[in-house]
């Protein structure tokens, strides 16, 4: 399994391309399409809530283990170079830039916005992502950006195996009541296995909870491991108390105040104390003080 965010400008053609990947699922600032074939099953995050909302562009970056970046065949824009800032400054490792519209384009136009993109994200993280074109329309290149996602998908899967083990915990994106059933949130198990009937702690109101169900795909199952998005229904919790974000784990640690180690890009005019910032954890954010620096 894994999960794999689409980004980039509104008029990229990010949605209809998710779309071509997936079914469509959960709807919000951020929605969900669902693929499974197989063994192969992965869940495409559009982020629609942007560029209105720079925060679901975090969020959907942060959901993911492979990042899509659509780049119209019309060249780049302040919103791709601002997809690139984020993705470089989340340490995201593996992904692809996405030229969409191709059958608007020609050979020529699209080799010479490959070497745009490679030039603009030369030293980042990014820099060695490949580039594919598509097109929505004749579906050109389609098979070929889903071969290399089934092949990023691989690692994905490796390092969540390596994760299995670990103590549990979920990353909740969604949470809703269901007449009969109570409390349901959907998530993603980032570590460790969960299981029917586990008593575990809603952080940070560190509330207890037990899982009464769990689902993938709509399929029912009795356990699921890291990887997996689930939707789980739970006891003794309620949806009123849960946000984006929240974390059903065993044992974690909640604070107010941080020390932070923090890297400066160079488009940054600087920071100061008393300067007001917005604070990203996860999918988490809330906006902070500077109170010292060092």
């Amino acid at each position: 399994m894994a999960n794999v965010t689409i980004i980039g400008s509104e008029k990229s053609g990010r949605t209809s391309l998710a779309g071509k990947l997936g079914k469509k699922g959960t709807e919000s600032d951020i929605t969900l399409y669902n693929f499974v074939k197989g063994d192969r099953i992965y869940s495409f995050v559009d982020a629609n809530g942007y560029p209105s909302s720079f925060k679901t562009l975090i969020q959907a970056i942060n959901l993911s283990d492979i990042a899509l970046v659509c780049v119209p065949s019309s060249g780049l824009n302040a919103q791709v170079g601002e997809c690139i800032i984020a993705l470089d400054l989340l340490g995201n490792k593996r992904g692809l830039f996405v030229i969409t519209m191709s059958d608007k384009s020609n050979p020529a136009a699209i080799s010479e916005l490959s070497e745009k993109i490679k030039a603009v994200t030369k030293g980042t993280n990014l820099e060695k992502w490949e580039t594919i074109a598509v097109s929505n329309t004749t579906f050109e290149g389609l098979e070929r950006l889903k071969e290399k996602i089934f092949a990023l998908g691989e690692e994905v899967r490796n390092a969540y195996t390596a994760k299995k083990d670990l103590p549990t915990r979920i990353i909740v994106d969604h949470f809703f009541n269901v007449t009969g059933m109570g409390c349901v949130v959907l998530g993603i198990v980032t570590q460790g296995t969960i299981k029917e009937h586990d008593k575990l702690t809603l952080y940070p109101t560190e509330r207890q909870t037990e899982i009464r169900s769990i689902q993938s795909n709509d399929v029912d199952m009795k356990s699921a491991p890291a990887g997996t998005r689930v939707g789980l229904a739970l006891k003794g919790v309620q949806s009123k108390e849960f946000d984006r974000g929240y974390m059903i784990s065993q044992k974690e640690e909640v604070s107010s105040k941080f020390n932070l180690k923090c890297h400066l890009t160079k488009f940054t005019s600087g920071l100061g104390v008393g300067d007001a910032v917005h604070f990203f954890a996860g999918l988490q954010d809330i906006p902070a003080t500077i109170t010292a620096m060092t």
